[in-house]
């Protein structure tokens, strides 16, 4: 099986949303273009920052067929899959693949509590429905699971997942796997104040939100890496922790479609029941994010 290998910088992209639910197509068309040109490496439509968790069906649907038309084969798409119901979840990733996604980020959602062997089943069950990658998303916080390293080993094994992108912030245990399953399965980092560590230790990406708002310096800071110039990308990490702060006090989503609103691509709100940011609170960002320029 053919595959291709994803590495560097994979924006969490927006999901424009009118407010009859239609989506901004040409808006998140003109989106992909200028991310592609500010030198990211690959697109993932329906991840956190997406807020796919209050989009229907046909939304997400849409929000995919956009991307990968808008990308044309000049990068990956990597499509967010994330349902209670392990069918449902292989329906969508398998539609999102014949829609031409070029892998997918399996996204765990839990009501009932989950043993690991129940996590580990879900995830089987989505890399079986397809034939394109498997990027495995490990968020503790969101999910209220925290994947074991044996059921990781485990999920190894799978032929397409190739990849785990992990929100757990433990750098010991990205250590562990990445000396344990080095051939096996690709680290990609998520949040914003450890994507330096993460390539340090022989991560291969950062997969997150910020970088829809400051894709170019997402890029040279993986680039500094991917060279090993730590001292100038330590620098720049310290930096862009600034964004983050202002993502933790303000939520994800919205800030990021706040950042992007001022940067003159119109967005717009994020999708209710979630608010938009106003007032002092845009001011703010919008300071955050002229000082990363």
């Amino acid at each position: 099986m053919s595959m291709k290998e994803f590495a560097g910088i994979f924006p969490y992209l927006v999901s424009p949303v009118n407010h009859d639910g239609s989506i901004k197509e040409t808006v998140l068309a003109e989106l992909v273009n200028y991310l592609i040109k500010s030198g990211v490496h690959g697109l993932t439509p329906l991840g956190s920052t997406g807020e796919f968790a209050y989009l229907t069906w046909s939304q997400r649907k849409r929000i995919v067929e956009i991307v990968v038309k808008a990308a044309g084969g000049r990068l990956p798409v990597v499509a967010g899959v994330c349902h209670t119901s392990c069918a449902e979840a292989s329906r969508q990733a398998k539609e999102f693949e014949e829609i031409g996604a070029d892998g997918i980020l399996a996204i765990l959602d839990i009501y009932f509590p989950l043993k690991q062997e129940q996590v580990y089943t879900y995830f089987k069950s989505i890399a079986e429905s397809v034939n394109c990658p498997i990027v495995i998303y490990n968020n503790p916080k969101f999910s209220r699971t925290d994947l074991a390293i044996d059921i990781i080993e485990k999920l190894s094994e799978i032929p397409n997942i190739k990849y785990l992108k992990d929100a757990s912030g433990n750098t010991g245990k990205l250590l562990t796997i990445i000396n344990n399953l080095e051939n096996k399965i690709k680290i990609f980092s998520s949040s914003a104040n450890i994507p330096l560590s993460v390539l340090m230790l022989g991560g291969v990406g950062w997969m997150a939100g910020p970088a829809c708002v400051i894709p170019r310096q997402s890029v040279k800071l993986y680039e500094l890496a991917h060279h090993k110039q730590w001292d100038q990308a330590i620098i720049l990490q310290k930096k862009l922790w600034k964004i983050n702060e202002i993502f933790q006090k303000y939520g994800l989503s919205a800030c990021i479609k706040a950042g992007l609103e001022i940067q003159g691509f119109p967005v717009g709100d994020p999708i209710p029941p979630l608010a938009p940011v106003k007032g002092i609170a845009k001011e703010e960002i919008k300071k955050v994010i002229l000082s990363m320029k």
